[in-house]
């Protein structure tokens, strides 16, 4: 991705994070790179991640995960739209990327712990 396009995505990331607790706004934040080390900062160690029919448990398995994904499918995320409910949070986003039928329409599911993701379900 080119530095602009990455400084619009961005931007587009913290016009939605402003409503979003801190841990998804490190998540979304993370999204728009490919470091994976920074998920440290917002999912809790013993963390689950549901995506694609199976079941990611942990913190290191979550950072395999999403490398593997991010090399995979070279994808963005933007998010459309987010309603939380107490601890949980659910968001709209938009992921284009190198798979079949990009752009597709996603629904996130976080589920926070003492300001930690614990559970994430994309479907």
């Amino acid at each position: 991705m080119a530095i602009g396009g990455l400084t619009a995505a961005l931007k587009e990331v913290a016009t939605v994070a402003m409503i979003l607790p801190p841990s998804l706004v490190a998540y979304l934040n993370s999204e728009a790179t490919t470091d994976v080390e920074s998920l440290a900062n917002c999912f809790a160690a013993d963390a689950v991640v549901h995506d694609e029919g199976r079941a990611i448990r942990g913190l290191d398995a979550i950072k395999a995960w999403k490398k593997d994904a991010k090399t995979k499918y070279q994808y963005t995320v933007k998010p459309l739209d987010a309603v939380q409910d107490q601890a949980t949070v659910t968001m709209r986003a938009r992921l284009s990327g190198k798979f079949p039928g990009s752009p597709i329409e996603v629904t996130y599911r976080f589920v926070l712990v003492n300001d930690k993701i614990a559970l994430l379900e994309i479907r």
